[in-house]
């Protein structure tokens, strides 16, 4: 049992949030059996509420193509309300998170036009050759969304077991209408996140960085 618990901390300290990839494409089964493993996800009353779309080759170059342009013409409508606030170790986090990138690709602080091409780059996956477009059930409510967060985590981790690179993006269902009518997606369906891809090309800059992760104290009480 030591050697599971060893072998899967080893995947978990593995994965982090990829913003550059190679062009390869990850096998179709390769991604069947990343799902079928992110599938096994408790949830309440097993209801397993996600759902997912996955592009590949020319179709993710053409919905990011759609999408980036969507980006500069039009407002955010996201289907879940974005947080009204990052405050105190949350947005120490957030703000650091942001700074280990721009550092890491030479951005300085000022420089909105790098900044803002940066940005865009959400908006055609970081160049990944696959996006999920994750879909919880409306009815379940909070309910549906927290187990479909537990998929969601057991995708990135799955997909790291098999040597494939992740990122999760909120920035992409921020245009949940255009996402919605792009796919045919009806309106029972709330659009929760898309996880870019691929494989990551590790010589890029975008990925010579790793976030800081809360220490043990901050989020365990132990009460006997």
């Amino acid at each position: 049992m030591q050697d599971n618990f060893s072998a899967l901390t080893a995947i978990i300290n593995e994965r982090y949030s990829c913003r550059a990839y190679l062009k390869k494409q990850v096998a179709d089964q390769d991604i069947k059996d990343i799902v079928e493993l992110a599938c096994r996800a408790p949830t309440w009353c097993n209801a397993q509420p996600w759902g997912l779309i996955v592009t590949k080759g020319q179709e993710t170059k053409r919905f990011g193509k759609m999408l980036s342009k969507t980006a500069t013409s039009q407002k955010m409508e996201p289907d879940f309300v974005w947080p009204t606030q990052y405050s105190g170790a949350f947005q120490e986090r957030r703000r650091e998170c942001g700074y280990q990138l721009y550092e890491a690709l030479g951005i300085a602080k000022d420089d909105r036009e790098k900044r803002d091409s940066q940005m865009m780059a959400n908006f055609r996956f970081f160049d990944a050759p696959h996006v999920a477009i994750i879909t919880t059930e409306a009815e379940l409510g909070p309910y549906g969304a927290m187990d479909t967060a537990g998929f969601i985590s057991l995708f990135t981790i799955a997909a790291k077991a098999k040597g494939v690179d992740t990122v999760a993006q909120a920035s992409v269902t921020g245009f949940a209408p255009a996402v919605r009518k792009y796919f045919d997606i009806p309106n029972n369906r709330l659009i929760q996140t898309a996880i870019a891809f691929g494989y990551g090309k590790f010589d890029h800059p975008a990925n010579s960085f790793r976030t800081n992760k809360a220490v043990l104290s901050d989020v365990l009480r132990i009460i006997k």
